[in-house]
Formats: C-alpha cells, structure tokens, sequence
C-alpha cells in the first residue's frame, strides 16, 4: 500500500536519509523507529510530499508522492509534527475550513467523525479552550474526514496522559478492523508500539537498520536466562563457541543453535548447569540492542562443540 524505496536527503550537506527503503502491507498497522535526529519525520515528510529527496521515491497506492503529488496523497489523512488550529474558531468550523482546502465537506460524514473520536460535545466550543488530548482528537477527525486508505501519524501519542494513549490504541485497533485502514506512525512510546503494530521499521543516523515483524527480530538471536558453575569457565566455553554473553546470567544463542546441543556440551565440559530458559524480550530490550550497536557486528565464527 505505501513504500519508499532508495531514499536519500540531506541537509546543509548533512545526510538525513542514506538509501533507506521499506513498505507497508494493506491493512497492516506499522511502526517508524529511532532516535531523535534517525530520519523519521524526515521520511514521513517525503511521503507526504512536503520534503523533497535528493534520490528516491515515495509511493502510495502505486502512484508515485514525487511524479503526481495530487493523486497520491488523495488516498492519505496525516497528522504530521504540531497540528495548527485557528484558536478563535470552534472546532467545527476548523473543520470545515480545513476540509475545504483538500476537497468538498460532508456534514453527515463530519458528525460521524466527529462522534468517532469523542467530540461531539464540545465540537462547538473554540478551539483555544481545548485541552492537548481534545486537539489531538480534532487532528485525528480532520485526518480522517477525507476517508482516506492511509494514516500516516507523527507521534500522535506525544504528552498525553495514561488514558488518553489508551483511548488512541484502542481507536487505531478498531479503525483497522472496521475500516481495514493502512497505519504508519512514528512514536518514543515503545511499549505502545509493541501492542499496535504487526511490523516496525528502524532507523539509525538515517539507515535503516531493520524491517520486519517483532517475532522476527527476537527470533535472530534467542535470549536465555542462564545458571552455570563455574561461571568464568561457563563464559568462555561460550565465547568461544560463538555464543554472545548479555550480562552474568543472561546469553543470546545464534537462531541456527539448538539450545539442547550447548546444553549438553557444557555438561560434557564439566560446567553445571542449574538453569536455561528463554527470555522474551520487550521491543524496548531489542531496539535497544539494535540502536546501541555502531554498525552491524561481524558474527563470531562458529566452533564445532565437544
């Protein structure tokens, strides 16, 4: 449904972006990763047509962001960086003022909206005496009145409170079963982002650094929690046989080894073993692991066990 492909910018001469591609599957709700200064909003801002890349291509739909900009963000609502109100107005008439610069205003398709995201009751009050949380939701009903097939959100979570970030998980979710809309937002939020999304991109110094499902990334390099004696003679058993040491207690094994096979070397090499169970990483433990990483590690080769 979206996809960017060879993107490239800079600015001042300093890269933003280094060859970064990734897509977005139908339906799929997908998270945009990295640290502050990674490329994110840079990115959403090509595929919205309001950054220009030096290399690359945006697109939504199959029509391309960059070649017939009109056409392809038709099928796209966005909430992108502060959204901006006229604070004088009341929410409905921002809507309407807004509506209008992209197309015609749909009264009773506007109250639905409206209703949707849980304003009908103030939705005529101006919009200067709306809290952060109720302007959040005026974004998100003006991103949605164009009924579009792609959500694009810029950290639409960003100073809400414990139940606010709630009440927008649970929107997204049920927006994507009843309308099986397409989702990509960016967010530091991580533990939301592992709730929400089936797939996540994640950018480094503007690279993308992986692209895939959460199971997936945990499944490229199992983590155990572990219970050997003695410990120094148990570390370097494993160093040496390619196994990576987290933390006294804690290894992550190459996907390829069966946890069995180290097992029972390490019992054959004299070393107890009193404890070896997988861990299940959070997406924060394993954005952590990537991000912290300057470039991607050489995997140690691997040596036959005894």
């Amino acid at each position: 449904m979206l996809s960017v492909t060879g993107l490239y910018k800079s600015f001042g001469g300093k890269p933003a972006l280094q060859d970064v591609s990734f897509k977005v599957e139908p339906g799929e709700i997908h998270g945009l990763l990295g640290h502050n200064g990674a490329g994110k909003s840079t990115s959403l801002g090509i595929i919205l047509g309001m950054v220009e890349p030096d290399r690359g291509e945006a697109l939504i739909g199959g029509v391309s962001v960059q070649k017939d900009h009109a056409g392809a963000l038709r099928q796209v609502g966005a909430i992108f960086e502060s959204p901006a109100f006229y604070e004088y107005l009341s929410g409905w008439e921002n809507l309407r003022i807004l509506a209008s610069y992209s197309g015609r205003f749909d009264e009773k398709e506007a109250r639905h909206v409206v209703a949707q995201v849980g304003l009908t009751t103030r939705i005529r009050s101006k919009v200067g005496s709306y809290s952060h949380g109720m302007r959040q939701r005026l974004a998100l009903a003006q991103a949605l009145l164009p009924e579009p097939k792609v959500l694009l959100l810029d950290e639409p979570t960003d100073g809400l409170d414990p139940e606010g970030i709630k009440w927008f998980r649970d929107f997204i979710l049920g927006l994507r079963k009843e309308r099986g809309i397409t989702v990509l937002f960016n967010s530091h939020l991580l533990a939301e982002v592992e709730q929400m999304c089936d797939r996540v991109t994640i950018l480094q110094e503007g690279r993308l650094v992986y692209e895939g499902t959460l199971q997936s990334l945990r499944d490229e390099a199992p983590v155990y929690e572990v219970a050997l004696e003695p410990w120094n003679d148990a570390r370097t058993f494993l160093e040496l046989n390619g196994v990576k040491v987290l933390s006294p207690g804690k290894i992550a094994l190459p996907a390829e080894l069966d946890p069995a096979i180290i097992v029972a070397a390490l019992v054959g090499s004299g070393i107890r073993v009193s404890a070896f169970a997988p861990v299940r990483r959070s997406l924060e433990d394993l954005y952590l692991e990537i991000t912290s990483k300057p470039s991607k590690e050489q995997a140690l080769p691997f040596l036959p066990l005894p």
